[in-house]
């Protein structure tokens, strides 16, 4: 066995696709900002909440994190196939930029006093982030799929 197959092999029966290596706790990352951009039409002051999420690499949310396989996690990415791990990291740079432009455009329209449109963009950012987590978690389970830049904006009205 190589050290591909040795490390597959440790995968196995873990929260790690033993094909892809990527695992799908990286994702929770996002469900958080996802949770409070959702919570910010019915209470703006959460915006303070959206600005302090900031992007986090995969490596750095597993080290932060209590995920009981978090080295091998680690170790596992370094070696992921690049016909997995372009397309997940190319979706995650997505999510990255939308969240964080998101909460920009939010936070203007709440400052010019548009609560409404703060609200509907929220809500629309919140939806489209899900729509890639969809996007990356299909990707951790083996697919190459990706959603264009044009896609995106198309789904969130950019």
């Amino acid at each position: 066995m190589d050290t591909l197959d040795l490390l597959r092999a440790r995968c196995e029966g873990r929260n790690i696709n033993p094909e892809t290596l990527l695992a799908t706790d990286y994702l929770n990352h996002f469900n958080e900002i996802i949770m409070l951009l959702d919570m910010v039409p019915d209470m703006p002051e959460i915006l303070e909440d959206c600005r302090g999420w900031q992007p986090k690499t995969y490596a750095e949310h597993f080290r932060d994190s209590v995920f009981s396989d978090k080295d091998l996690a680690i170790e596992a990415y370094d070696h992921a196939p690049p016909r997995y791990r372009d397309p997940f990291n190319e979706t995650i740079e997505q999510m990255n930029t939308l969240a964080l432009q998101s909460v920009a455009r939010v936070d203007q329209a709440l400052a010019d006093g548009a609560q409404d449109m703060a609200g509907e963009w929220a809500r629309s950012a919140s939806r489209t982030l899900q729509k890639l987590i969809d996007v990356a978690s299909a990707i951790i389970h083996g697919s190459s799929t990706t959603l264009d830049q044009a896609e995106i904006d198309a789904m969130i009205g950019f």
